[in-house]
């Protein structure tokens, strides 16, 4: 399995930005902008946290299998690719995500002085903070998860199979 890249999720993000910004003006100038619900910073907050929270209960894991420790629960392999997967997917939609609220957020900007349009440009705000919490973790899920071994292969310069 590749490795996220953050050019990737960095593209994702500034293209979705800049369409939904675009998006945003025109749909402001043709009738109402939908609003930035109050939940998305807060869905985006929980996939976070699962995935940190699998990422750290992954490490204290393998830790204590590699020390070999008597009690030591074993990872399943399938569980922690699954994991990675999860990971991957939540990365990819938080950059999306993240880029479309930043971009209603930036277009949001030209309006503060309205007080329903300053909680929206806040709670896009929060969106995108959120979101980057999300790839944060995903990142840090795929950190623990990497196999010994992978890191050996990616030094010969060999092509990775995958």
């Amino acid at each position: 399995m590749r490795e996220l890249r953050i050019r990737v999720l960095v593209s994702v993000f500034v293209v979705a930005g800049v369409l939904s910004w675009a998006g945003a003006r025109l749909w402001n100038s043709v009738g109402t902008l939908p609003s930035v619900p109050l939940a998305a910073p807060i869905v985006l907050a929980l996939i976070a946290v699962v995935l940190l929270a699998t990422a750290l209960s992954l490490r204290a894991r393998l830790k204590a299998q590699r020390e070999r420790q008597p009690d030591a629960k074993g990872v399943d392999p399938m569980m922690a690719a699954r994991a990675v997967v999860f990971g991957h997917a939540s990365a990819l939609v938080a950059a999306l995500v993240s880029g479309m609220y930043g971009g209603t957020g930036v277009f949001l900007l030209e309006s503060l002085d309205i007080p329903a349009r300053r909680d929206q440009a806040i709670y896009a705000g929060f969106s995108v903070v959120a979101g980057i919490g999300v790839i944060a973790a995903a990142i840090f899920l795929e950190r623990v998860c990497k196999l010994p071994e992978d890191d050996e292969n990616d030094s010969t310069g060999a092509a990775p199979t995958t």
